[in-house]
């Protein structure tokens, strides 16, 4: 059996039980770095064998994993933190379990878009997870600009390195529209900011971001 495997997104006291049983019993953990997640499982007490599965390695790391789910191997996958596919290794895998027929479970827990919609006060029943956009200017402008008209709420993840200039370039885009911007989510200075773009740009003006960040953006 092949497992996804939610993991904390920062508050290691949110993850669940049914994580922890899996984690115990599965034969091998699948981690998008095993550093981290041998971290994870000192917390707990959980001694267990580890594979390198990242964005880097999932050509060479998939097969391997599969051919352990074809001698009867139960296999967790987890990533740094959250839910594993979402903007994190582990999509490719599932597609390769389902052509291949293996059986394939999830168990559920944190996702920071989640948080950070719920939180946002915008609009939650119809949403489009956008992830991290790309690194430079004018990509990051084209990518944006493919939900210029879409009435639906827009999540983003952003790095704190690029996010003045992200905000930036969503506010050339879209117009000065509610955002809400979440970071630090579940610890100890979580921080959600609610505001219009250009009020939130200039909360950058005298500090720097820190800190990953998730920007929920009202849509048209």
């Amino acid at each position: 059996m092949l497992y996804l495997v939610a993991t904390p997104i920062g508050n290691l006291g949110d993850i669940t039980l049914r994580a922890l049983e899996t984690l115990r019993q599965v034969d091998v953990i699948a981690s998008e770095d095993t550093r981290k997640t041998g971290r994870l499982l000192q917390h707990f007490a959980i001694k267990k064998k580890q594979i390198a599965f990242h964005e880097h390695n999932e050509d060479k790391a998939g097969p391997k994993i599969m051919a352990l789910l074809a001698a009867g191997k139960s296999v967790a996958v987890v990533t740094d933190a959250g839910t594993p596919g979402i903007a994190d290794p582990g999509f490719t895998l599932v597609r390769r379990a389902i052509e291949e027929k293996m059986p394939v479970t999830m168990i559920p827990g944190a996702a920071a878009l989640v948080m950070a919609l719920v939180m946002s006060g915008l609009p939650s029943h119809s949403f489009t997870l956008r992830g991290f956009p790309p690194r430079k200017g004018g990509k990051r402008r084209r990518f944006l600009e493919i939900d210029a008209e879409s009435p639906h709420t827009l999540i983003f993840y952003e790095s704190p390195y690029r996010l003045k200039a992200f905000l930036m370039d969503a506010l050339a885009v879209y117009g000065d529209r509610k955002a809400t911007l979440a970071n630090e989510l579940t610890k100890l200075y979580e921080s959600v900011k609610h505001g219009r773009l250009s009020e939130l740009l200039a909360l950058f003006d005298e500090e720097e971001p820190r800190g990953e960040y998730v920007v929920v953006i009202s849509g048209k």
